[in-house]
């Protein structure tokens, strides 16, 4: 009698541990949730032109860049996807487009990066050029008029790493023009390395453009 008791007991028991095993497999693996980053615009860490565009730097070890020359022949480079052109020097490299558009002679660098904006104001140019990386500011931002609209421009140097053989490094002056319509805003970095005479080439360049 005891005997036959005890079976359905030990039965009830293996039933019930199986039944906890299975429940315990059963449970589906905890998951996280993807996580996703908006791209970052052109040239920047931040939603805006401007905002995060970094300081130009020379290449130490870049063949030296002279001065544009006067007779110096100027193309027209229209920019249908961000929305503008401007005049750049026959010869020079172009590197990216869209949004973000360099170009480059040795060191002679002009830098045009375009995203949306409303018109900043004096004290936030001189705050966003004051927190460049490397970059010496020289004076406060003057607002300027270019092709009949306002603008400001800011001047700043940065300094290269040094050339891996000589140790020398290249002084980059660069001249910054903020230029804004309709909720776009154009940040535009015309670099010379210290001593070269780009004054008359970079002003022809800057006075050229032109929304779209």
């Amino acid at each position: 009698m005891t005997r036959l008791l005890l079976v359905p007991v030990a039965l009830f028991i293996v039933v019930a541990s199986g039944c906890g095993g299975s429940g315990r497999q059963a449970a589906p693996p905890t998951t996280s949730a993807p996580v996703t980053t908006s791209a970052l615009p052109a040239g920047g860490t931040s939603t805006s032109a401007g905002s995060g565009t970094g300081a130009l730097q020379a290449e130490a070890n870049a063949a030296a860049a002279g001065d544009i020359p006067d007779n110096q022949v100027f193309l027209v480079f229209r920019n249908a996807s961000a929305g503008y052109s401007m005049k750049y020097p026959e010869g020079w490299a172009q590197q990216g487009a869209g949004d973000r558009v360099v170009f480059r002679d040795k060191n002679n660098i002009a830098r045009i990066v375009v995203g949306q904006g409303t018109a900043p104001t004096k004290a936030a140019v001189q705050a966003e050029v004051s927190s460049l990386s490397g970059a010496q500011v020289q004076g406060a931002p003057q607002p300027i008029t270019l092709a009949g609209a306002p603008a400001f421009k800011v001047v700043y140097s940065t300094v290269s790493a040094p050339n891996a053989v000589t140790g020398k490094r290249v002084k980059l002056v660069v001249d910054r023009y903020y230029l804004w319509r309709a909720g776009r805003r154009a940040v535009v970095d015309l670099g010379t390395p210290e001593g070269v005479d780009n004054v008359d080439a970079y002003r022809l360049m800057i006075e050229s453009f032109r929304w779209r």
